[in-house]
């Protein structure tokens, strides 16, 4: 069944909350000082379903200036607007002021509803509709239907639902596939039920006993029950006007403009990157740094106006700019904003988020103008891009892109595939879906390729740099899973060779010249005649204090001629494996060794035996078992 949201507009005592009720048999004015004084203060609602089958929720917005605020929040989500015009008083500051409200939050379609025709005669209708036919040439409802109504009479009503009905059916239904958000609009408490919160689903869906999480706080709680038009369902979606009714979440903890989404799906923000339209009804300039109301969803901070890339917007000029706001909300790219001051007449302009977590710019900067036009006016493919660019090697996980790019998932995971077949973008981890983008991933294998170029030429007799030394040259987000990827492409393609733990350029080719030559042959010399008990590290400096000794010691390691047995002595490979011939020979014979009867073998004292005797553990060629150690395998 398709759903729309129809939203009123207009002047105070026009006639809108009367209409609703004619329509409906709903009275929208439900507190005590509404129906005192007789406007409309709050939101109200209300529900009818066309002759069609399309259920429509109504959102009845207050007409006073001082309540504009409130109608600012229940515009958003609206799919169309019937801007309610009284026939005896025509065109009035609310009027032109709601009108630029809906035109601003980015709603497309509506008709007028001239009210009370049952006080004017035909002359005074007829005039009444050729001011408003003037009135909003230029607009969204430019050439819209005008349908004369009397709430009191019932004149008109049926033509109303049939105008109605015919532009429903011309809106398009909200996609399901989106972030699912509610923003609040009303928060309230039932008896024998708990917390229940009410708003336009305006993306996503939701289903009874899913986890939710309530934003800016980060309180979380679960659905008990969902109602969409005082009827009870298991899943409310996108377009509905929806009332939740949450476990495990107090009715105090919350309040109008906080968002419901699922756990996890968002982050809150104060800083966001907008174009802005600066309506040309405003009185003077917009400069920068001026702070203004921000209406964004059904929340309001205070907005400083950072304009960027030029210092001032003339009324009905449009900019880039960066709001940083007083408090934090949530907020997604393409979502649609209200900037208002603090006259009477108060709205200004408004105008689209471009980036709702972005870095703080300085103001004058081509690139960064250059890239919020990529957001404006870039196809999926490009405002992915650029997001993942942004991340580094940090990458993005594709959970997390809706909220990033603004953009459906069906519609991130169709654009990333065509990326992924072009070369443009990486997928790091298949498990969690993590992406990088092409370019990123090119800058980190070229610093790879400069710091194995600046290692081999400060160390030119060593075999390679160590993995883990190598990969602490990248940026600290770049973990285990890219850079083997990136070592993986660079093997592939010829420029680098990997040996166990060793990274080294494919060219690097380790030689020694005339000096480092007599040097590694005075070492090894003398760890050939040491045998098995060859000098510490410490005694072979104070032995041989000449400069190049280390590396010298460290090609000998690489090249396999001298063993690690413990940190601070080595063996010459030569003696340690005619060790282990007469070791094996003497296990197969005996079956078991005693570190003892190892002593006798080899020859030397427990400093040289114990680190020979856990070598042969260590590299699987004995087992230890109490005191003694066999063949292992054996």
């Amino acid at each position: 069944m398709k759903q729309v949201i129809l939203g009123t507009a207009g002047h105070i005592d026009h006639g809108k909350t009367t209409l609703i009720k004619a329509l409906t048999g709903i009275d929208t004015d439900r507190l005590k000082e509404e129906k005192r004084r007789g406007i409309t203060i709050e939101l109200g609602f209300a529900h009818m379903e066309l002759p069609s089958g399309i259920r429509v929720g109504i959102v009845d917005v207050p007409g006073h200036e001082k309540f504009v605020k409130h109608m600012v929040a229940g515009a958003a989500g609206i799919d169309i607007v019937a801007l309610i015009i009284a026939a005896d008083e025509g065109v009035m500051p609310q009027t032109r002021e709601h009108l630029d409200i809906c035109t601003l939050l980015g709603v497309k379609k509506g008709f007028v509803a001239l009210t009370k025709i049952d006080l004017v005669d035909e002359e005074l209708l007829e005039l009444a509709k050729d001011e408003i036919r003037e009135f909003l040439k230029g607009s969204f409802l430019e050439g819209a239907p005008i349908v004369p109504v009397s709430a009191v009479t019932g004149e008109g009503i049926e033509e109303f639902v049939r105008t109605l009905d015919g532009i429903a059916q011309e809106v398009k239904e909200r996609s399901t596939d989106g972030l699912l958000r509610i923003p609040i609009d009303r928060v309230f408490t039932m008896k024998g039920f708990g917390t229940v919160i009410t708003g336009t689903l305006i993306a996503g869906k939701l289903r009874t006993g899913e986890q939710v999480e309530i934003l800016p706080s980060g309180l979380r709680g679960k659905v008990r029950g969902i109602e969409v038009h005082n009827r009870k369902v298991e899943e409310a979606v996108a377009g509905q006007r929806t009332a939740v009714n949450l476990l495990g979440v107090e009715k105090e903890e919350i309040k109008r403009g906080d968002v419901l989404l699922r756990p996890s799906s968002c982050e809150p923000t104060q800083m966001l990157d907008v174009k802005i339209h600066y309506l040309p009804s405003s009185p003077r300039p917009l400069r920068n740094g001026a702070t203004l109301r921000f209406h964004i969803g059904t929340s309001m901070e205070m907005a400083t106006v950072i304009l960027l890339g030029r210092n001032e917007l003339a009324p009905g000029e449009e900019g880039y700019a960066q709001l940083r706001l007083s408090g934090p909300v949530v907020a997604l790219p393409s979502d649609r904003f209200v900037l208002r001051g603090s006259a009477a007449i108060q709205t200004l302009g408004g105008g689209v988020v471009l980036d709702a977590h972005p870095e703080r710019h300085k103001r004058f900067r081509a690139e960064v103008l250059q890239s919020l036009g990529e957001l404006e006016m870039g196809d999926p493919a490009s405002v992915l891009l650029l997001h993942l660019k942004r991340r580094g090697a940090e990458g993005a996980l594709e959970g997390a892109l809706p909220a990033l790019t603004g953009l459906a998932p069906s519609v991130i995971k169709e654009t990333l595939r065509g990326l992924r077949e072009k070369g443009q973008v990486i997928l790091v981890d298949e498990e969690k879906g993590r992406w990088v983008e092409r370019g990123v991933f090119e800058k980190l294998g070229e610093i790879l390729r400069e710091e194995l170029d600046r290692f081999h030429q400060a160390f030119p007799l060593r075999a390679g740099i160590p993995k883990e030394e190598l990969r602490g040259k990248l940026p600290p987000e770049t973990d285990q899973r890219l850079f083997n990827l990136l070592l993986e492409e660079l093997e592939g393609e010829g420029v680098i060779e990997q040996e166990k733990e060793l990274v080294r350029m494919a060219s690097h080719r380790v030689s020694l010249r005339g000096r480092e030559r007599k040097l590694a042959e005075e070492v090894e010399g003398i760890f050939l005649e040491a045998g098995l008990t060859p000098p510490t590290l410490k005694e072979l400096r104070e032995r041989v204090s000449k400069e190049g000794l280390e590396e010298v010691i460290q090609f000998l390691l690489d090249e396999g001629k001298l063993i690690k047995l413990k940190e601070d002595l080595l063996i010459h490979a030569e003696s340690l494996g005619r060790l282990k011939e007469r070791l094996v020979s003497y296990l197969k014979e005996k079956g078991k060794i005693s570190t003892q009867e190892l002593k006798a073998l080899i020859g030397a004292s427990r400093k040289y035996v114990i680190p020979i005797a856990e070598y042969f553990d260590r590299i699987k060629l004995t087992l230890r078992v109490g005191d003694e150690r066999i063949l292992r395998g054996g």
